[in-house]
């Protein structure tokens, strides 16, 4: 038993402290996840990381809560989805709090607006290792299919201005119908 709950510990030390130190939302502190629980504690393969980013992307609230709940259940279970989500939404929590009750000394202070505005510098490199780290996996996966769909999603995101719903319905369809197929030929064969 100590050694399940020393994983419990280290699972939510790691989220408490990967939450309370991210700036910039999901893509952040995912792309930190991958790094702390792929790299460093080996707890997760390189593509389990990659289809827990494409579920918490397409699945209804934050992204790092999404994105906790498979990891812990994943490590340990369902105790080990509560306890990444503890690890996850405590800082945040507590952080707002404390900005709410300053918040005109926050909004009017010129080094507080200073460090914000350094900070986005920080998040659009970390969302840009992001971006790399997926479509390399992508091109790895080395299915034309796959490939082209990122292409098209990001030409319609960007140049198109679609709807991102729309291109991960869109995605989602194409998925299930190739899985379809395989599957089918999975059979025949």
């Amino acid at each position: 038993m100590k050694k399940d709950y020393s994983k419990l510990w280290t699972l939510f030390r790691s989220m408490f402290v990967l939450s309370a130190c991210t700036f910039g939302g999901g893509f952040v502190i995912v792309s930190l996840m991958k790094k702390k629980y792929v790299e460093e504690l080996a707890w997760l393969e390189e593509d389990e990381m990659l289809d827990v980013t494409a579920i918490t992307q397409s699945a209804p609230g934050p992204l790092p809560v999404n994105a906790s709940v498979i990891i812990g259940y994943r490590i340990a279970g369902i105790v080990g989805s509560l306890t990444a989500i503890l690890g996850t939404i405590l800082p945040p929590m507590v952080i707002i709090s404390i900005i709410s009750l300053f918040y005109d000394q926050f909004r009017t202070n010129p080094y507080i607006a200073t460090a914000l505005q350094v900070m986005r510098a920080g998040v659009a490199a970390v969302i840009f290792d992001v971006v790399i780290n997926l479509a390399v996996n992508v091109i790895k996966t080395k299915r034309i299919l796959y490939i082209a769909m990122m292409v098209i999603a990001f030409v319609a995101t960007y140049l198109l201005d679609a709807s991102a719903m729309i291109i991960i319905f869109a995605c989602l369809g194409i998925g299930i119908a190739d899985l379809i197929v395989t599957l089918r030929k999975g059979k025949v064969s």
